[in-house]
């Protein structure tokens, strides 16, 4: 069976810190639609969480003047995508980059935890990444049940 996207939604905000709530309430909000379990709601907020959280700290490194991007689409199978983007800094080895306990981050402030809590709340994590063009995250979460239950 070929999936179709049923809905979708974008948005674009400054890239600070403030705005990282924002961007969980409006995807838990596009998310809710389809009623997932509140498990699976909960996981999506905190690995949209961790990537806007990425997006600002490391993407822009503490700039004012950047813009996180998000995009989500339903589709048919009850596949949620969601796309966090900034056009920052990028990563130099997105392999390093996505081992726990690593960070860019030298106030000591962040664990390097955020890919790994991606990872462990998403059935699929990508990461695409160009230096001086910035960093993509795309989050995959297939929700249980079907629309008829």
């Amino acid at each position: 069976m070929k999936r179709t996207c049923e809905n979708r939604m974008t948005c674009h905000f400054p890239a600070i810190s403030e705005n990282e709530g924002l961007a969980r309430s409006l995807v838990t909000a596009f998310c809710a639609l389809p009623d997932p379990t509140t498990g699976e709601l909960a996981d999506l907020r905190c690995a949209v969480s961790e990537a806007v959280t990425n997006a600002v700290v490391h993407g822009y490194r503490g700039r004012t003047d950047g813009t996180v991007y998000i995009s989500a689409k339903l589709y048919s199978d009850r596949t949620v995508c969601v796309v966090v983007r900034d056009r920052g800094c990028g990563i130099a080895d997105i392999e390093e980059a996505r081992m726990p306990l690593f960070t860019t981050d030298g106030s000591g402030e962040r664990s390097g935890m955020g890919f790994a809590v991606m990872e462990a709340f998403c059935d699929r994590v990508q990461v695409r990444s160009a230096l001086g063009k910035g960093t993509t995250v795309i989050l995959e979460k297939r929700l249980s049940g079907t629309r008829d239950e």
